[in-house]
């Protein structure tokens, strides 16, 4: 029978999440937000965020609500996208575009990006999901704003 300790593990999304305003907008069938920790959900804990994407028509069923706006952090911050294909775990199974400080890049392979503290990041489009794709965030903030 599992058994853990909730002030170490969560297993549940946060409740009554408040989006940040770049926040982009997705149905269950295009991603589904898996996990969430921060300073709310653990008590000292810092900003983590887990989804996933699904395959899809993309980016033409989103358009602009699909897109995360560009915006920075007063702490630093990891962003990852990670493939599912178990023949090569690197290839992303689709694309991303991120922006990072007001450059442009494509990405077709599981990555994660740092992105300092104060540097203008986004818009972050999906813009191919052929296979499931892994996602997550993670900055030393207490919040993600």
């Amino acid at each position: 029978m599992a058994n853990w300790d909730e002030k170490y593990f969560v297993t549940e999304l946060k409740r009554n999440i408040v989006e940040a305003p770049w926040s982009p907008v997705f149905s269950e069938k295009e991603g589904t937000r898996l996990l969430c920790l921060d300073g709310e959900v653990v008590k000292e804990a810092f900003y983590m965020e887990l989804a996933w994407f699904w395959p899809g028509k993309w980016p033409e069923t989103k358009s602009e609500e699909g897109t995360v706006k560009t915006h920075s952090h007063d702490y630093d911050e990891a962003i990852a996208f990670v493939g599912t294909n178990p023949d090569d775990p690197r290839d992303l199974g689709g694309e991303v575009e991120l922006w990072v400080d007001g450059k442009c890049n494509i990405l077709n392979r599981s990555f994660v990006a740092f992105i300092p503290a104060g540097t203008k990041h986004c818009p972050l489009v999906i813009r191919k999901v052929d296979r499931p794709i892994f996602h997550f965030t993670a900055g030393v903030g207490k919040k993600y704003f």
